[in-house]
């Protein structure tokens, strides 16, 4: 009975909208239903010590493909650590208008709000990449949200942002990230503009952070709100908040990584800066600003950024004339461009292996938003898709999904040369779905075709049709 006591103890009972459902603490609870909306579904996570006898605060997590669960899984850690809940809704797209899913979005929360007790005072929003930049648009509509967390993505639009609706804005990046240069501009507006922002950087690329920064993220929420009176001072969380900060700079100077150091102590005398004694933390940036490992660091950064902003300035122009153009012949240029975004990544310099991702990662958004621009204009450029897609098999080889565009346009059109050569480039990267491939849209004479299953032949080694004999 004593192992069974504490799994009883995890189970919580509400009633919800008359009917009672049973909600699991400590764990994603998926496919619960919208209020008044029979095909709207969310997803909620409630920390292991959550009880209905005092509010809470709530993180809601956007994914704009609808997919809740995987976004709240980034998350539960540094919920459950910080004692936040955490809701994300599964109908979110981004092929829906802002207006439908923010109307969307304004359901789940209300349905949280009935469901739930929760703080008023410490509603925060937050996503990745699209669901980042959906995030930041969020408290423009509904006036509760007191903070957003965006991994990935800047805030999408600072000309609607004013000081009588303020929010506390915490973006996350990877110093890889593509976007990573978009939130550094961002701040210096942000801080222009006064707004309260923080910005915490790691190494990586476009992707979650790391659940310590994740956990930081939270935690500055709630001494924000401390700071402010809504909460009852903690000096326990603030003291180990402030340690915390100290010994994090020192181990990032340590391991020979002094910009992050800074980052570090930039954010802790922000955030401390209403609590306490700020010398110990103004001196050691003081002495970390001094240092030429720290001088020299800098001044590679800068240079590597003004290099990124020419060349990115390169890719959208050639990326632009060769649309208009249909230009196939300018395929080498960007296979050649990509070579040396390679030879980059094998670099001895920090800043150049940074550069180099950041300028595919852009590069492959880029062309992302070329397609979506194009595929949604009332009469769709074809050809100019498929430009796109070939293009797409250069910056993002190991993707299925472009070769196949192009096999499929290429068989719409009969230019089965072209078909050929890109379902061999295809099944070389490994390949071996067969029935999505004998499946795809407009082949139905062309994969048929002797030369279609001799290549499916050579690399599968089971070919649908065989080769027709001749009597």
């Amino acid at each position: 009975m004593k192992k069974i006591l504490p799994l009883i103890l995890l189970v919580l009972p509400l009633t919800i909208f008359s009917q009672e459902v049973k909600i699991a603490k400590g764990t994603i609870n998926d496919s619960l239903t919208i209020k008044g909306e029979p095909n709207e579904y969310f997803s909620l996570y409630l920390p292991t010590n959550f009880s209905m006898t005092r509010a809470w605060p709530v993180l809601f997590l956007f994914d704009m493909k609808g997919e809740s669960r995987n976004t709240m899984a980034m998350f539960t850690n540094a919920a459950e650590r910080e004692g936040y809940i955490l809701a994300g809704s599964n109908n979110l797209k981004d092929s829906l208008s802002l207006s439908q899913n923010v109307l969307i979005a304004n359901r789940m929360i209300n349905t949280i709000y009935e469901m739930l007790p929760v703080h008023k005072e410490r509603i925060y929003v937050g996503g990745i990449g699209d669901g980042g930049r959906f995030a930041t648009l969020m408290p423009t509509f509904i006036k509760d949200i007191k903070g957003v967390l965006s991994c990935g993505a800047a805030i999408a639009n600072t000309e609607v942002l004013t000081r009588k609706n303020t929010f506390y804005f915490i973006g996350i990046a990877g110093r890889s990230d593509y976007n990573y240069r978009e939130l550094l501009e961002s701040k210096v507006i942000l801080d222009n503009l006064k707004f309260p922002n923080l910005l915490l950087f790691f190494e990586g690329e476009h992707q979650w952070a790391p659940i310590d920064e994740s956990a930081f993220a939270l935690r500055s929420f709630t001494l924000s709100e401390m700071a402010k009176g809504t909460i009852p001072r903690n000096d326990s969380l603030i003291n180990d908040y402030f340690e915390s900060s100290l010994i994090r700079a020192n181990e990032l100077l340590s391991n020979d990584k002094p910009l992050l150091a800074e980052n570090v102590l930039d954010n802790a005398i922000q955030v401390y800066n209403p609590f306490g004694d700020l010398d110990s933390l103004k001196t050691s940036k003081k002495v970390l600003r001094r240092s030429k490992t720290y001088r020299s660091k800098k001044r590679n950064q800068g240079n590597f950024f003004l290099k990124e902003t020419l060349t990115k300035e390169d890719y959208g122009y050639y990326l632009e004339e060769d649309v208009l153009t249909y230009n196939y012949n300018n395929l080498g240029w960007w296979n050649f461009q990509m070579s040396e975004l390679d030879k980059m990544d094998k670099s001895g310099n920090e800043f150049e292996r940074r550069m180099a991702s950041r300028l595919r990662g852009f590069l492959n958004a880029l062309i992302s938003d070329s397609i979506n621009i194009i595929a949604t204009d009332k009469q769709v450029d074809l050809e100019a898709l498929n430009f796109l897609y070939q293009l797409k098999t250069i910056t993002e080889p190991k993707n299925p999904e472009n070769y196949l565009k192009v096999i499929s346009y290429s068989a719409l059109v009969e230019d089965y040369g072209t078909g050929i050569f890109y379902l061999e480039e295809l099944l070389k990267t490994g390949y071996n779905n067969k029935e999505e491939l004998y499946g795809l849209e407009n082949t139905a004479l062309f994969r048929i075709s002797p030369e279609f299953n001799a290549v499916v032949a050579k690399y599968l080694k089971d070919a649908r049709y065989g080769p027709v004999e001749k009597n």
